[in-house]
């Protein structure tokens, strides 16, 4: 293949992906001067796409094999479930907006026993960055100030029960249009910001419909931003481009190969390559690694720290549910109406032992869901429901006993996602677990080695906050019912090709740089050698902008 480099389509740079870092990196690399091809495997998403039927929801799955090109992308590992995203604009597409900085302390990982490691960057070194990403990233602040937004119910009763265990819930800066620059926050508005009028985009309607996709453009994703600007800057966005296979050449270029199925589901894909003379992967933790580990005999010298560092930052998810109030001497259910608002609005922080906490530090947010959901939950029998539940969880568990290598369960999802929700309200927990996680390839599909167990501590930390919450709503907490086999689900897995100072202790540096391999680098969660403990976003987006500023000035 690197024989015929010389007569195949030629790029000066090629971007693999199109989330927070793929985006800020096409963005930014186009905007000095340089050709960008970015190939996306997912499609565009405009206003007004998203499905939202039960049906329309279960089928918008990544899962070419059944020939479903959709926006969610299901993985099950040992002990881990992750949900990714597929489609231009990657993560942020099903996001909850959350746009948060790392905390200052929380720039180390720490090793099951208990030994810490400073990261090769710190938060002062990303302020800058976290500005720039801000800012183009439209962050408004959720308007707590105005009391329509601050009575909603759900971040009502999140608020009271902070108070009344004794701690503070912040409202949180969101990447949603709350309101037209200058004026005060108005619902389901035409958004003014100058931008480009013919996206009709409208501010948030407080639908709670986040992360199935946002119809109405209140919800500032990537193409609305950072790769809209690559695009005027020349940049090119291929669609339904699936990158297969890697290949470094001797003349220190890279040959990309994907499969391009623009043609359509019902179509076989089309197998193309590319020559690069700068490869930047940002397929995502999943994405970027399993692409290295699947071709590394072609790359030589890549660090023995591929696969390592691991990590789901600490996601736990649970839901609050029979809230109650006590009204003339009686209780009575509250509604806590979770459809209602952005999916997240605000935060409990919960220090850590550096800061005078007990444990490792972590998160807890408030949740929400779409209307749609309640509405299923509503007409489904609980029976029937519980069922289906449990039948995903059995394929689940016969894979993991019998072996099977396979980890992409899209279709049991689809199945699920039809015809069970559940109407409670969200909390989700995320923070400092331990990234011991390791990721390696089993019969050619990747795999994860990683467990609950040296997390337990921190584990058991989040989830007793999380009941000290439900008290005091007067409810109960009732845990994801995959907890019960020690298993967790994230939508931020992070790690496997992690930075370090040297390439024994990293795959790349703290700029991405991969090292051994000029003009190859990384912009994504893989290179986080450990938890965020924050939403993770924001810190991919800044150490991208970061990374492509050093990369322009050398």
């Amino acid at each position: 293949m690197a024989g015929a480099a010389s007569t195949m389509e030629h790029a000066e740079v090629v971007v693999v992906g199109s989330g927070f870092g793929g985006s800020v990196t096409a963005a930014r690399l186009a905007a000095g001067n340089l050709g960008v091809v970015v190939l996306e495997r997912g499609r565009h998403y405009p206003p007004g796409s998203f499905p939202r039927s039960p049906h329309g929801l279960a089928n918008n799955v990544w899962d070419p094999g059944t020939q479903h090109l959709g926006l969610f992308d299901l993985w099950s590992f040992a002990g881990i479930d992750a949900l990714v995203s597929s489609g231009v604009g990657g993560g942020s597409l099903i996001y909850a907006n959350v746009l948060l900085r790392m905390e200052p302390t929380w720039f180390r990982t720490t090793y099951p026993d208990g030994t810490e490691h400073p990261w090769p960057v710190t938060r002062s070194d990303l302020d800058p960055f976290y500005d720039l990403a801000e800012t183009m990233l439209g962050a408004q602040l959720y308007p707590m100030d105005q009391p329509e937004y601050a009575q909603v119910p759900k971040v009502r009763a999140f608020h009271d029960a902070a108070r009344a265990c004794g701690l503070t819930a912040q409202p949180l800066k969101l990447a949603v249009t709350f309101a037209n620059p200058g004026e005060l926050a108005v619902r389901n508005q035409a958004i003014t910001d100058g931008r480009n009028p013919l996206d009709n985009r409208r501010t948030c309607r407080m639908c709670g419909e986040c992360d199935i996709g946002c119809n109405d453009g209140a919800k500032n994703t990537l193409d609305h931003n950072y790769l809209a600007d690559a695009v005027s800057d020349g940049a090119e966005i291929r669609e339904l481009c699936e990158v297969i296979h890697l290949e470094a050449t001797a003349q220190g270029r890279y040959v990309v190969t994907y499969l391009d199925r623009r043609a359509g589901p019902d179509r076989p894909p089309v197998r193309r390559s590319i020559n690069a003379e700068r490869l930047v992967l940002a397929a995502g933790t999943l994405g970027t690694t399993y692409l290295l580990l699947r071709n590394r005999a072609a790359f030589g010298h890549l660090s023995p720290a591929l696969g390592t560092r691991f990590s789901g930052n600490g996601d736990l998810l649970g839901f609050l549910g029979r809230a109650r109030t006590r009204q003339a001497g009686r209780w009575r259910p509250t509604n806590l109406d979770a459809a209602q608002g952005p999916v997240i609005t605000s935060a409990i922080r919960i220090p850590d032992r550096s800061e005078g906490g007990a444990g490792q530090g972590f998160l807890i947010e408030d949740g929400g869901n779409p209307e749609f959901v309640n509405w299923a939950a509503g007409v489904q029998p609980l029976p029937a429901a519980l069922r289906r539940v449990a039948r995903v969880a059995g394929r689940v568990m016969v894979a993991k006993l019998f072996g099977s290598s396979r980890s992409r369960y899209g279709g049991e999802l689809a199945t699920l996602v039809d015809r069970y929700a559940s109407s409670s309200m969200p909390l989700l927990g995320m923070g400092r677990d331990t990234p011991d996680g390791i990721m390696r390839l089993e019969r050619d599909d990747l795999a994860i080695d990683w467990s609950t167990k040296t997390s337990q501590p921190y584990f058991d930390d989040v989830e007793a906050v999380m009941r000290r919450l439900a008290r005091a709503t007067g409810g109960k907490l009732r845990l994801n019912p995959l907890s019960m086999l020690h298993r967790v689900i994230t939508v931020h897995p992070l790690g496997g090709c992690p930075m370090g100072e040297h390439p024994a202790e990293g795959v790349v540096d703290s700029f991405g740089r991969v090292f051994g391999h000029e003009r190859l680098s990384i912009a994504d969660g893989s290179m986080l050698p450990g938890p965020t403990g924050a939403n993770p976003a924001l810190t991919i987006a800044a150490l991208a902008e970061r990374a492509a500023a050093e990369l322009l000035s050398s």
